[in-house]
């Protein structure tokens, strides 16, 4: 009887060298260099001060990931790393790139105490105790790789999440952890009519206004300081909560979405962006591991459809849809306060 072929197995043993080439070159800057004009490898290892050598290798290896092409003896970037691999861009996923390899590796070396515990690694990997979110925030350097890696997410899904469903009858949208203010700078760039609040701890806010500024969007975004567990909301008619309930445990899902509806008037809505598993609980792969990614992070997991349908439900909320968008990182939910 013939062998399986090993292929996946062997890709799967050499996928995390992949990543660390791209997070090596993105942390050396070789992108950012090779944006101005291609370079041979002795004048980037000038530029970089990294041994021509070893640097040969990594710009070899980036060239068979397709992020670099060569041409004769020189290096440039392709479509895919301008965009995405160069700080200056305004698309840029190195802000998620830094803190998957600041944060993320070292979190997930430690995913076998995870699974036998059941618990995030914080404590584990970083020390320290107290609320998780500090973990992200202790300098101003983690706060704004944190907050930059989302909003670079967000430029990929809030586009498409705000127009998933026609929001265009809301008159205001909060955004509750809204960190950057992604979602409400989308959704108002897609519906003239609404005005938005970014909800979100006070200390991040100040990189937030920042983002909304360079939108253009300060006369119809603001910023309110505060705690979701802790404080009253901005008043809305329109809710969004965008990667915050696969953070928490069903019993915070629970206390929250319950305050949501509270200060929800008749008729009002909330919108949920997750990305759902689906109801074999094996499908789609991304979910799956960020579902993991959350065990070693967070307290939270992510969810199928009818577990989130029972939750909103529960809490009082009418005439829950969703709809699954393959191309985005994020799938939509719309529940409703009944009149």
């Amino acid at each position: 009887m013939s062998l399986p072929n090993p292929e996946p197995i062997l890709f799967l043993i050499e996928a995390f060298r992949r990543s660390q080439a791209m997070f090596t070159a993105v942390e050396l800057h070789v992108f950012d260099h090779l944006t101005h004009a291609p370079l041979g490898v002795a004048q980037l290892a000038t530029l970089i001060q990294a041994n021509p050598d070893a640097l040969e290798r990594l710009l070899n290896t980036c060239v068979s990931l397709e992020l670099i092409t060569r041409v004769d003896a020189a290096y440039a970037n392709t479509p895919l790393a301008e965009a995405y691999l160069v700080r200056s861009s305004p698309n840029s996923l190195i802000g998620y790139i830094e803190y998957s390899q600041k944060a993320l590796w070292h979190l997930w070396a430690k995913l076998p105490d995870a699974v036998r515990e059941g618990t995030h690694r914080w404590e584990q990997v970083f020390g320290g105790q107290g609320e998780l979110f500090s973990h992200y925030y202790k300098t101003e350097e983690d706060k704004r790789r944190f907050v930059m890696g989302m909003h670079a997410f967000g430029l990929i899904s809030s586009p498409q999440i705000v127009k998933t469903f026609d929001l265009s009858a809301f008159r205001h949208l909060s955004d509750l952890g809204g960190a950057s203010g992604h979602l409400p700078i989308a959704a108002c760039q897609a519906y003239q009519g609404l005005t938005a609040s970014v909800f979100d701890l006070p200390k991040v806010l100040t990189l937030t206004q920042e983002i909304i500024d360079q939108a253009g969007l300060s006369d119809r975004i603001q910023t309110v300081g505060g705690d979701f567990f802790a404080d009253p909301f901005p008043p809305a008619d329109l809710y969004t909560l965008g990667r915050i309930l696969h953070d928490w445990t069903r019993e915070k899902i629970d206390l929250l979405l319950a305050k949501i509806h509270a200060a929800l008037p008749a008729g009002g809505a909330v919108l949920v962006a997750e990305k759902l598993l689906d109801e074999s609980g094996t499908k789609p792969l991304w979910a799956l591991l960020q579902s993991l990614n959350m065990l070693v992070v967070t307290e939270g997991k992510e969810r199928k459809f009818s577990e989130y349908k029972e939750i909103l439900e529960k809490a009082g909320f009418r005439d829950v849809t969703c709809v699954v968008l393959p191309n985005s990182p994020l799938d939509a939910i719309l529940a409703y306060k009944q009149d």
